[in-house]
């Protein structure tokens, strides 16, 4: 006779799969429990041709500017800052 008592064998519940939809606002409640919120930010797309040509215009501005030097000389001094 075997002395060891009989482990029942449990069912294993198949849940059906969270749809992409109910991920995401899962995903959302533990980000607002965190203390997050959620915030969209539209930018300019850098790929558009048009960009490419406003930001040249720009530039160009800047290089001709009488403060273009003034301008420039302050541009190296905070890339060369190092923190304490």
């Amino acid at each position: 006779m075997d002395s060891k008592p009989r482990q029942k064998k449990t069912k294993v519940r198949k849940t059906k799969p969270l749809t992409s939809r109910e991920k995401v606002r899962a995903h959302r409640i533990r980000l607002r429990a965190q203390g997050m919120r959620p915030v969209t930010m539209w930018v300019p797309d850098m790929r558009l041709p048009k960009f490419a040509a406003e930001a040249r215009r720009q530039c160009l501005l800047a290089n001709n500017s009488s403060y273009a030097a003034k301008d420039q000389a302050w541009v190296d001094s905070m890339s060369n800052w190092k923190a304490d």
